[in-house]
Order: C-alpha cells, then sequence, then structure tokens
C-alpha cells in the first residue's frame, strides 16, 4: 500500500459516497488507474464494505451501555457457545474478548433503561456458562469515529 492508497483510503473514510472522480482529483490520479487502486482495495478486503451510518438518538435509541462479563469457565466450547448466542441479539454492537479481570466487554444500545434492564434479566443473565456482569451506562458520547488513523 502506497501513499496514494492511503489518501484513498481516508477520503472514502470521511465520505464513501464521494466519486472515483473526485476522489481521483483530489489524490492527482486520473480516473482509470484511481477506480482501479479502489477496485484492488476491496479485492484485499482493506475496503471489507460501505456502510450508511445511522443516528442512533433519531432512532429513539438513547442508551449505551458497555457491560464487562465474567464466565464461570474459559474453555474453548463454552467460549464460542456465550459469543454464539451473544451474537444473535442487535442491540450487541461490539463484543469484544479481554485479557484481564473480564472475559468479554460488550457494547449495547438500546432505547431506554428499561428496555436495558430487560435486556440484562433475560439475556445476558441467562447466557450460556455467565457468571458475574457488570454495567457502565455511558452518560455522553466525547468522540465517535468509525475513522482509522492511516500513516
Amino acid at each position: 500500500m502506497d501513499a496514494k492508497d492511503r489518501m484513498i483510503l481516508s477520503l472514502l473514510q470521511e465520505d464513501s459516497t464521494i466519486s472515483v472522480k473526485d476522489v481521483a482529483e483530489k489524490i492527482g490520479l486520473t480516473f482509470t488507474p484511481t477506480y482501479e487502486r479502489i477496485k484492488q482495495l476491496e479485492k484485499q478486503n482493506v475496503i471489507e464494505k460501505y456502510v450508511a451510518i445511522l443516528n442512533r438518538e433519531k432512532l429513539g435509541l438513547n442508551i449505551i451501555v458497555y457491560c464487562n462479563i465474567r464466565l464461570k469457565e474459559q474453555s474453548k466450547k463454552t467460549l464460542e457457545d456465550f459469543e454464539n448466542h451473544i451474537k444473535k441479539f442487535d442491540e450487541v454492537q461490539e463484543m469484544i474478548s479481554l485479557s484481564g479481570e473480564y472475559d468479554y466487554m460488550l457494547k449495547i444500545i438500546v432505547k431506554d433503561i428499561n428496555s436495558y434492564n430487560d435486556f440484562a434479566v433475560n439475556v445476558i443473565s441467562n447466557s450460556p456458562n455467565i457468571w458475574q456482569y457488570h454495567s457502565l451506562i455511558a452518560l455522553s458520547e466525547v468522540k465517535k469515529t468509525t475513522k482509522y488513523k492511516i500513516d
């Protein structure tokens, strides 16, 4: 990946609807080589997909909860069972495996605190091999981005 590819990626991270023509102008290439570079980045799965980023608050999703999970056991099968169970729920935006005190951190987005309570009682506490969970409710989003720093 060279400097032109990194420039393309930076531009697409800012606005994935930008035209190839506009990308080409901004990076100092013509249309065809720019198009070929974008297609190659897609083929290499550097660009995984193009998505619309929605305003969660306008969708009535007002609560963000980070939920730290401890499992009773950490065998491969129990970890996979827990992961497969949690992946089914759209409320869970992110699921991260951790080292240290907790086994997982979930980012859960719901409409209100009652919805989170229902989710915690009916989903988290009934998940396979659950030992303990600890909820952290976000008061505000100070920084939110999907953009990676590309050197």
